[in-house]
């Protein structure tokens, strides 16, 4: 909701300094009720890594804010109403801010996106037709309270369902309640990373740190009146389907019954040490830095950190100016990508437009999304007929380029990183990481070693490598990611006919649109298996997709008076045939591509290969033909 304008026009005009151009066109055509303006602009050209205003010139800014001032005032005096403008107008506004012409079939999709109805339009699509008692006789039980668990709560609240999410931590948030390591951040712009219900105008960086992240889903839990159907402090340890229904063991001993479960566990939950000799030889402290210990004080120690990926990338720049002497020692360079304001505060007047602007925040969040939907989708995918080292395609090439070129200026001074710092696999192949010098700047100083030899073993005074040298620590920190592909692990899932849901895997997880898996009814899955991304997007869009989709799911069970559904083995099949082929063309499917997104099989197991409008598509409403339903 927008709060009424007070400022004069002065105000008004410093604060549109900050603001993002083509979003505050597109909110200006809800002033003026059509979209006539936008043709005395030309359409926004993005580039990779662009300046976000799509390469409007000086003079061409200065008009569109000129323009906002003399409309906004006119709002602010009363003489003017924001009017919804025709259908036609908003898809002229949607293809002029994605400076392209939009396909068709992605129209519904980006217009529900979009929320001009108002953030919770979408949300009430899903309602279930039936008498009370049918409702309470279908209890469920959520296990996880993270940014899945929640959204399925509030689901599951609104369509009128007993439920009871279980948290093994002591408060909401997941990962963000888990992860407490120095520089802890969102790699997604936050104006996309979070609920499209709750988009919050209000957040003091683009990028957010773990407690701000924490302290908006902890408000959420307030908001929706959660925490009364929250058990924190339990750990599930099995779940059993029996006799038309989940019995869902607590590692206390209880037992618990529900209808249907849905796991939101998460994939980034357990946290992985590597495979190297002598784990647990070292003399000294310890850890993962998913399990930071803040009783450790590193100021002035010889601190030893082994993996060089994303929590590495985050937390190496925060202690490198305590510790005595830092060694990062790295297996396989990640990619690194320009974002210069990856720490910065929102500008003001941009928070001042967010907060004050009729649908702004709407276009500019729509804008986000347009630009990590599929805009580098393309340059990550195979072209069979290209011929070249590191790259994929042509387009690929030339981001290779450009991300040499923006790795190789920051150690002009430092030649001899520059080997080190330059992947070998193409661009896409993991995901990237968002830089503004941090990292570069943390290696380059005189306490810090990059080392890329191999590691022959952990010994008890610090690191030994294949050369024989050994590298003496007081600390060792372990930046070495997570168990993604065992999902759902620790606990077991006992299916019809007591078969065993990670035996049935072994190491090749699959579910149907990573939510359901045959034989086993009433079970339901957020951020599954092939639901990541690694370029595109952001996670909890998927997770809106999966909720929606299980909320669906629920629907067909309860006004059916059905007992069990699950999907069919042959669309099950034929889907993952489909995912593993299309996988198998993007740059983290291609041989020699070493990543967490592959299982030890080397099956791709975690990622979506396609647009996120096959995702939205597939998971709007449940086909009940593709279900066994008893």
């Amino acid at each position: 909701m927008t709060v009424a304008i007070t400022d004069d026009d002065a105000a008004i005009a410093a604060a549109l300094a900050d603001a993002h151009i083509p979003s505050l066109l597109c909110a200006l055509v809800h002033l003026t009720g059509d979209a006539s303006h936008l043709r005395d602009y030309p359409r926004p050209a993005y580039t990779f890594f662009g300046d976000g205003q799509g390469d409007l010139d000086a003079a061409a800014q200065q008009r569109a804010r000129a323009l906002g001032v003399r409309l906004l005032g006119e709002l602010r005096d009363g003489k003017r109403l924001p009017r919804r403008p025709s259908a036609d107008d908003v898809r002229t506004a949607m293809d002029f801010i994605a400076g392209a012409d939009i396909p068709a079939h992605y129209a519904p999709f980006l217009t529900e996106e979009l929320a001009l109805d108002g953030p919770h339009a979408r949300d009430a699509r899903v309602t279930i037709d039936a008498p009370a008692a049918a409702k309470a006789a279908f209890p469920v039980i959520v296990i996880g309270a993270g940014m899945s668990g929640l959204l399925a709560g509030i689901a599951l609240k609104r369509a009128g369902l007993p439920f009871t999410i279980l948290e093994e931590h002591a408060d909401v948030g997941g990962t963000w309640w888990a992860n407490t390591y120095p520089g802890c951040r969102v790699d997604t712009p936050n104006h996309l990373y979070s609920y499209s219900f709750e988009p919050a105008a209000d957040w003091p960086l683009r990028f957010s740190t773990q407690g701000l992240l924490q302290g908006y889903f902890a408000g959420i839990a307030d908001r929706y009146g959660l925490r009364e159907h929250i058990r924190f402090g339990v750990r599930v340890a099995e779940c059993t389907w029996h006799d038309g229904a989940w019995q869902v063991a607590l590692a206390g001993g209880e037992t618990l019954t529900a209808r249907a479960v849905i796991s939101a566990v998460g994939q980034l939950n357990q946290p992985r040490l590597p495979d190297i000799a002598g784990i647990g030889d070292f003399a000294g402290p310890a850890f993962h830095s998913a399990r930071w210990d803040h009783g450790v004080d590193l100021t002035g120690k010889r601190v030893a950190v082994i993996g060089t990926g994303a929590s590495a990338f985050q937390f190496v720049p925060e202690i490198a100016t305590t510790v005595g002497a830092l060694t990062v020692f790295q297996r396989t360079p990640p990619w690194i990508a320009p974002s210069p304001d990856y720490h910065a505060p929102v500008a003001g007047g941009k928070q001042w437009a967010l907060r004050h602007i009729p649908f702004y925040q709407n276009w500019y969040r729509f804008w986000l999304f347009w630009m990590l939907t599929d805009g580098i989708l393309a340059a990550v995918q195979r072209d069979p007929e290209w011929v070249g080292e590191g790259s994929i395609s042509a387009v690929n090439a030339e981001l290779r380029g450009m991300l040499e070129e923006h790795i190789g200026a920051q150690v002009e001074d430092r030649p001899d990183l520059l080997g080190k710092l330059i992947p070998g696999y193409a661009p896409g192949g993991k995901r990237m990481l968002l830089d503004n010098g941090v990292w570069v700047e943390a290696l380059k100083r005189p306490n810090v070693e990059l080392v890329t030899d191999a590691i022959a073993r952990i010994v008890p005074a610090g690191v030994e490598l294949a050369s024989g040298r050994v590298v003496e620590a007081d600390v060792l920190i372990y930046g070495t990611g997570f168990n993604a592909s065992k999902f759902l692990t620790p606990m077991r899932v006992i299916g019809e006919g007591g078969q065993d849901l990670h035996t049935r895997w072994g190491d090749e997880a699959r579910a149907y649109l990573g939510i359901t898996v045959p034989g086993f009814p009433n079970f339901f899955a957020v951020y599954g298996p092939n639901t990541n991304i690694v370029v595109n997007g952001s996670i909890v869009f998927f997770s809106e997709c999966a909720v929606n989709y299980i909320l669906g799911c629920l629907k067909l069970l309860v006004e059916d008076g059905a007992q069990a559904l699950s999907p069919k083995a042959a669309v099950h099949d034929a889907y993952n045939l489909r995912v593993d082929a299309a996988n198998a063309t993007m740059a983290w499917g291609q041989p020699g591509v070493d990543s967490w997104y592959k299982s030890a099989s080397g099956r791709v197991s975690q990622n979506w290969p396609f647009a996120l409008v096959d995702y939205w598509s597939a998971t709007r409403v449940p086909a009940r033909e593709e279900f066994e339903i008893s």
